[in-house]
């Protein structure tokens, strides 16, 4: 399996770590209720609620991504490039969801350009 393949799934456990941070004693004041979570999440406040709002953005860039990488693994595009542009889109979500914990808004922004630029080039070198 290429190391490409290996981020589709860390791409894809990046929302579900959030959606833990946004239930955690750490990020919650007062107590979550897991019986009804989607009637809290518009009660959310602080960093619950930026990890709910970064959980969703994970989960709505994530089709573009995996398209992406099995795009360029199907097109025979260099594996190498695949693995590197599949990484750098990894890292800056990383760096996407700590910026929309620590309420950093216009670095987050430019973080968000650069991971969506990531999978422009994955679709740009399968051509």
């Amino acid at each position: 399996m290429t190391i490409a393949f290996w981020t589709i799934l860390a791409a894809i456990a990046l929302p579900w770590l959030m959606a833990a941070l946004k239930k955690s004693p750490l990020a919650v004041s007062g107590k979550y209720s897991n019986r009804a979570p989607r009637a809290m999440q518009p009660k959310l406040e602080g960093l619950s609620q930026r990890a709910h709002w970064a959980e969703q953005n994970s989960f709505e860039i994530l089709p573009a991504f995996i398209a992406a990488v099995l795009v360029a693994h199907f097109a025979g595009a260099e594996q190498v490039l695949v693995d590197q542009l599949a990484i750098g889109f990894i890292v800056s979500r990383v760096l996407y969801s700590i910026c929309y914990l620590t309420d950093w808004a216009t670095l987050r922004s430019l973080v968000w350009t650069a991971g969506l630029l990531f999978i422009v080039g994955l679709f740009v070198i399968s051509a």
